[in-house]
């Protein structure tokens, strides 16, 4: 604890179905971005947060770690169906051992899964007290599939990786997000007025658009509470007031969905067809847009489409969120990940779920071009100490 030597550098990695993400992350009095990179991933190999061929994994990660020259240890993100996170609430306890039965005792009740199958943690989020003086604990628990995460830690050994940590993804993408400037989304009443959230937070709008566990955390009630969204190959959310997260839900529907609709229709490679939907969005006019006008037409509509069922499963876990005890209500949403580079595809969000929307991009990440930024954000946030 009083060495003065310089820390180790961590590396988060973010993977998805189409790709995996590095970022190596240095604090020395500030946060800084050494090294960073990316790697195509093969059909099969990783989906829907389950790896589908470890070995393959292994060798795409052995690839971008030594192409792009990063620290060999590394904090792993997981985000899948199979995570469950659940707030608890229970009577204030002191004693470390005791409240760590209490908290598997009663996480019985509430995580959807059978915990010896499971690897499961917890943190205090919040000390409470009623009106009757009492004290209660608010905590955050955990749980993921064994399986889940043992497939993805047999492809970094194999890799020669030294996993430091397992983290959701999630928690990564808060982490990123929560003490950063944000780009507002310019449209009407929801740009009238931006919140305060530090004194590190600045709010900049486009030019473009116009207009604008371990650890204790007591979570003022005055600070508001944000929707985070890492909008990638699936779609990642989570409610957090703070750096503190209340709820979370995976979608198995994202961009990458969207994609592979175009992809189908068109006989179209992945890789171009993501490059399609960048290049067209939801904004211009369909006939002034270069390329093949039968490409662009799909893509097009494949891009209304998927916007159409994004807004269905956002609804969704809003309502799901608001029907939750002691939901509270949301400032604003919080918007990063491959799909915010998407023209016009965050302003329909917005639009139709009339939420305020807001493009979120950690200012280590300020120097590196919009799509890099994106893909990078919440590999960004697990390199980050917690």
């Amino acid at each position: 604890m009083l060495s003065t030597g310089k820390k180790k550098a961590v590396v988060g990695l973010d993977i998805e179905t189409g790709s995996a993400a590095a970022t190596e992350v240095a604090a020395n009095g500030s946060v800084s971005v050494s090294r960073f990179g990316t790697i195509p991933l093969a059909a099969g190999v990783f989906r829907d947060g389950e790896v589908g061929d470890a070995g393959a994994l292994g060798d795409a990660l052995k690839e971008l770690f030594a192409k792009s020259k990063l620290s060999k240890n590394v904090r792993l993100g997981v985000a899948s169906q199979r995570i469950a996170v659940r707030m608890l609430r229970m009577p204030h306890i002191d004693d470390p051992k005791e409240l760590e039965t209490a908290v598997r005792f009663q996480a019985q009740d509430h995580i959807p899964m059978p915990l010896d199958q499971a690897v499961m943690d917890w943190q205090v989020a919040a000390e409470t007290t009623d009106e009757n003086g009492a004290r209660f604990l608010e905590v955050v628990a955990v749980a993921v599939r064994r399986e889940t995460v043992r497939g993805m830690l047999t492809a970094l050994r194999q890799a020669g990786l030294r996993p430091v940590g397992v983290d959701l993804s999630a928690f990564g993408m808060i982490r990123a997000l929560a003490r950063d400037s944000h780009e507002a989304i310019g449209l009407g009443d929801y740009v009238d007025a931006p919140a305060q959230v530090g004194p590190d937070y600045e709010e900049r709008v486009p030019d473009h658009l116009g207009g604008e566990g371990s650890a204790a955390a007591t979570v003022a009630a005055e600070t508001p509470a944000y929707l985070y969204c890492n909008f990638g190959d699936i779609t990642n959310l989570a409610v957090a007031r703070g750096g503190t997260c209340l709820f979370t839900r995976i979608s198995p529907f994202g961009v990458e969905g969207i994609a592979q609709k175009l992809a189908e229709r068109r006989e179209l490679q992945l890789d171009h067809s993501r490059q399609w939907l960048r290049h067209v969005g939801l904004e211009a006019p369909v006939e002034g847009i270069d390329g093949d006008p039968e490409i662009v037409a799909t893509a097009r509509e494949a891009l209304a489409e998927g916007a159409g069922r994004l807004v269905d499963e956002l609804r969704l876990s809003l309502e799901y969120y608001a029907a939750q005890e002691d939901s509270v209500p949301l400032d604003r949403v919080v918007a990063c990940g491959p799909g915010t580079t998407i023209p016009g595809l965050i302003e329909r969000l917005q639009r139709d779920l009339r939420q305020r929307f807001v493009i979120g991009k950690p200012k280590a990440l300020a120097h590196l071009d919009e799509e890099t930024a994106a893909r990078l954000a919440v590999s960004f946030g697990l390199g980050l100490e917690e």
